[in-house]
């Protein structure tokens, strides 16, 4: 078998998340690093509830998408499941750019354990949150919409 650098595998786990249909309204972008993540995304008034400001599924989108690929990206065979996940929702938003960072925890053969913290346009604190991962059956794969990155 054979090895997968770790750049590509990051560079792979990003075209997987750029191809899940739910980013075709949320329109994010994702950084990979090692036991690392990166995503942001412009705040959009049709991500609001009744009280005109971001609703709580998009904090926990950005929070479980950001510890879910730090924790992915210490994983090269198999998609992984959350398991768990906490958030704490701390201010409401209602424009600009939102940046969720995550960073890996602990990690044993079958689980992981990763939080992330989510910042608006003025790098305030609005929410944090942290989980659990686990490996699943499904290989890492095309299916998945892994796929490395060109060659030139």
């Amino acid at each position: 078998m054979e090895t997968i650098n770790d750049q590509d595998h990051y560079r792979a786990l990003e075209a997987a998340y750029a191809s899940g249909p739910i980013n075709d309204f949320y329109r994010p972008k994702l950084q990979v690093g090692e036991g690392t993540a990166e995503i942001s995304m412009e705040v959009d008034s049709r991500m609001f509830h009744a009280a005109h400001s971001v609703h709580g599924s998009v904090y926990f989108k950005m929070l479980d998408d950001a510890a879910w690929f730090a924790a992915a990206s210490k994983v090269k065979d198999v998609f992984i499941l959350t398991s768990q996940f906490h958030i704490h929702l701390l201010r409401p938003v209602t424009q600009g750019l939102i940046v969720a960072k995550g960073k890996l925890l602990h990690q044993s053969l079958r689980m992981f354990v990763a939080e992330a913290v989510l910042y608006d346009q003025r790098q305030r604190e609005i929410a944090r949150g942290s989980g659990s991962f686990m490996r699943s059956a499904v290989r890492l794969s095309e299916k998945v919409g892994y796929r490395f990155p060109e060659r030139g």
